[in-house]
């Protein structure tokens, strides 16, 4: 018999994916710094919908949900800021510059040393759906002072012992 662990108040999972975005950023500012060393290239995946994401209206068109880019051989004005880099890259031979927040990428690999992460996009996770307003619901003062008046909101424990 298995008991569900309970739900944490500190956001362990969002804390993880930030730490690791974090190594995505290092790289790419070391690179940006001294430029690819040996045989290192990289295959990064983003949400091109994703707020700050700014990339040519025909990319966008052609990969309307995801987009994966690699950073190899011919690539220009890579610079890394705090929350996410640009770099120039060529599609069909027409240069374009692309700028992706960290944020924004699910996915991060360096097939040369078979290193890879996974990311979550954040902000990828929806307001909460609307819902039917439940039958006990009321808009905040009503009620409340009713509810306390017949004493429908209290309840009596008795934690003396019969001895």
């Amino acid at each position: 018999m298995s008991e569900a662990p309970p739900d944490s108040l500190i956001p362990y999972d969002e804390i993880v994916q930030e730490a690791l975005r974090a190594v995505v950023g290092r790289v790419l500012g070391e690179v940006e710094a001294t430029g690819l060393p040996g045989e290192h290239h990289f295959y990064i995946t983003f949400k091109t919908g994703a707020v700050g994401v700014d990339i040519p209206r025909h990319l966008s068109a052609k990969f309307p949900d995801e987009m994966t880019i690699v950073i190899q051989n011919r690539f220009w004005d890579l610079k890394v800021r705090e929350d996410g880099f640009e770099v120039g890259l060529s599609f069909n031979q027409t240069p374009s510059k692309l700028s992706i927040p960290f944020a924004a990428i699910t996915g991060f690999v360096d097939p040369a040393v078979n290193f890879a992460l996974q990311f979550q996009a954040q902000g990828e996770e929806g307001a909460p759906e609307d819902h039917e307003r439940a039958e006990n619901d009321q808009p905040a003062g009503e009620g409340a002072a009713a509810a306390t008046e017949d004493g429908s909101n209290v309840v009596s424990v008795d934690f003396s012992r019969k001895k």
